[in-house]
């Protein structure tokens, strides 16, 4: 089963013009992609889409097909069968026009190292052949917007690595292409290299569609409003993460604070109307005890509970959601789906 988006009720960010006007316009279209390694079928018939101004994140175990598909969707790789299109032009068909609105960003940054940072980015500037702008004033722009100004005239190999994700980030960026694919873009960084990353990536998106491949999920947490989730070659997830979260769990569940003895508060919880199942989670406070409570996702259980609770004199101190992490979805969809292809 493919847990799909669902695209009301989507906490958005701002978005460009045609999502103020209630347009949304598909930037990339995957539609019925295969691509077969011999027998391997290492991306298997997967169709999605992505909108104009969207930040998505890709997850997938390593050897999901994540980093295939990608590869196609930049036209770096051919596909054995279906079609990808990017600002509505097939890759395929007219992959220097497709190419031309997108920015890529791989693993390892394609950096000529003896450079200076202007160096390169004017080789770059060429290689793309970016036309209808000055070349000083674009790569001045670029610069500035990933923080690397500063370091224009050093030479590439004596910068950090962060700063070297950066020059790889303002590479990407030269063209201003519509779409941004990053893969990885924060792997081996420091803790402070990677939150700089993640602050540039977040300004990018305001103005691109970015496509984020990453291992960290607390980073597509932070970063993507939507995530693609991929594995053994098909996407098994597409949607907010708060949707999956409710999707997977089944359930509505509530993590309930009370002041009372253990036995009685449970007694009370579970004979509350709308509660399907009450488990102790422990005293992480004195005098007082935690439930997890499941519920029916159709009924609002929070006044049965503080009714109920009060008639027994048992006050409510903390009534939170219990929602699924990034990291519970992930290893849910992966590990089920995973299972159940060595049971087929």
């Amino acid at each position: 089963m493919i847990l799909t988006r669902r695209r009301e009720g989507s906490a958005r960010r701002a978005l460009p013009n045609a999502y103020m006007e209630g347009e949304t316009n598909v930037m990339i279209e995957v539609k019925n992609l295969t691509k077969l390694y011999g027998a391997k079928r290492a991306v298997n018939d997967i169709s999605f889409t992505i909108d104009s101004g969207e930040v998505v994140g890709f997850l997938g175990p390593n050897g999901a097909g994540k980093s295939t598909t990608m590869n196609i969707i930049c036209g770096y790789l051919s596909s054995t069968s279906g079609t990808v299109t990017v600002n509505g032009i097939d890759i395929l068909e007219d992959p220097i026009g497709a190419k031309k609105h997108i920015g890529y960003l791989p693993e390892i940054p394609p950096l000529y190292v003896d450079m200076t940072v202007n160096e390169y980015l004017e080789f770059a500037y060429e290689l793309k052949g970016v036309r209808g702008t000055s070349k000083k004033k674009h790569i001045a722009e670029v610069t500035e917007t990933v923080g690397i100004g500063h370091v224009r005239d050093r030479v590439i190999k004596n910068l950090s690595k962060g700063y070297k994700q950066r020059v790889g980030l303002a590479m990407a960026l030269l063209g201003d292409p519509d779409v941004l694919i990053l893969d990885e873009p924060t792997v081996g960084l420091d803790p402070i290299q990677i939150i700089e990353i993640r602050n540039v990536i977040k300004e990018l998106g305001r103005r691109h569609t970015v496509v984020l491949s990453t291992h960290i999920l607390s980073e597509v947490e932070s970063i993507c409003e939507r995530v693609l989730v991929i594995n053994n070659g098909s996407i098994v997830a597409n949607d907010t993460p708060e949707n999956l979260s409710t999707s997977i769990s089944g359930e509505h569940k509530l993590t309930v604070r009370v002041a009372g003895p253990r036995d009685a508060v449970e007694g009370v919880l579970r004979s509350a109307e709308g509660v399907r199942a009450a488990s102790f989670a422990g005293e992480h406070e004195k005098n007082a005890v935690d439930f997890v409570v499941e519920t029916d996702p159709s009924f609002d259980v929070r006044k049965p509970l503080f009714y109920a609770l009060a008639k027994a004199g048992f006050p409510i101190l903390e009534l939170r959601p219990q929602d699924m992490s990034l990291e519970d979805i992930f290893l849910e969809l992966t590990h089920t789906d995973s299972a159940n292809k060595k049971g087929a």
